[in-house]
């Protein structure tokens, strides 16, 4: 909890915020409506900093302020993440001085909406559409199934030993009944979790390793790579257009990781752990930390 922990957390973002406000209102900003639209969401981008970072709001670096947002684009709709990026702008340019004024925060896609709507595929759709596709792909697809990954996080595979995993609560009941190898990704913010691939798969994963890594981009995000699989954007096109074509309908490759929460809901409570419990393991394996938000991935 840092230098913040003996106060209350609220109270003490707020008060971050509200002088933020006090230094932009008036002289750059006017609207009361717009004051009051930063305040709230500088409050929200300080409770982050505080208790994550433990850093006061005016530090937040643009770096860290990115990551705040990629984290934020799966539990708010596109509206909220545009206000939150805009008033961190505002205090960059004004207060904290982070950015130049021709500078700007690079705009996040919420990703919300597509959590809401997307369902699940059961192992025997998910199998007809493997078998549908090219052998990168189809093993993207795996992957990302065995181990509740994003698209993009199939850029960023690494095995265990390779890279450090941020220091993020695990219950000793993680990867209860998943045997297998050890990788890590790299997911929303930054952030470095440990995943588990059955050992079938991660022979297969191997055997597609590059002699050097490479530099890839994706949505206008950099990464490296080190193996010679599909994933982002790509991947998820041909996992749409197989279930197109095999099944009539597509859920997009973000029902994969719905399967995922899904299925090892199922398979914690069936082993004797409560739901609460297996909703914050399943949290944790799929590297948002946040039960309720697995909450939207049983639906």
């Amino acid at each position: 909890m840092g230098k913040f922990a003996k106060k209350d957390p609220l109270e003490v973002a707020q008060k971050q915020a509200a002088n933020v406000m006090k230094t932009i209102q008036g002289k750059h900003i006017e609207s009361v409506g717009t004051v009051r639209n930063y305040e709230e969401a500088l409050s929200r981008v300080a409770q982050y900093a505080n208790r994550e970072l433990s850093i006061g709001l005016r530090e937040i670096t643009p770096e860290q302020a990115t990551q705040y947002l990629e984290i934020r684009s799966e539990e708010v709709g596109q509206k909220t993440l545009d206000m939150e990026r805009q008033a961190i702008q505002a205090m960059m340019h004004f207060t904290s001085k982070k950015l130049n004024q021709d500078e700007r925060l690079g705009v996040i896609k919420s990703e919300h909406q597509q959590i809401l709507k997307s369902r699940s595929y059961t192992p025997e759709q998910l199998k007809i559409i493997t078998e549908s596709q090219r052998p990168q792909n189809a093993l993207s697809t795996q992957l990302a199934h065995a181990a509740g990954l994003r698209g993009h996080e199939l850029f960023t595979l690494r095995r265990i030993e390779e890279r450090v995993v941020s220091d993020r609560p695990a219950l000793a009941e993680k990867f209860q009944g998943r045997e297998g190898e050890r990788y890590t990704v790299q997911g929303k913010g930054g952030l470095i979790r440990e995943i588990r691939i059955p050992t079938h798969l991660a022979n297969q994963l191997e055997a597609q390793r590059l002699p050097e890594p490479k530099h890839v981009t994706d949505r206008t995000i950099n990464y490296v790579q080190h193996y010679k699989i599909s994933a982002g954007r790509a991947w998820a096109a041909s996992f749409s257009r197989a279930s197109e074509k095999k099944l009539g309908w597509s859920e997009g490759a973000h029902g994969v990781r719905h399967s995922y929460a899904q299925e090892r809901m199922y398979e914690l409570q069936n082993s004797g752990i409560n739901r609460d419990k297996a909703l914050e393991i399943v949290s944790q394996e799929m590297g948002h930390f946040r039960p309720d938000i697995t909450e939207t991935y049983l639906r």
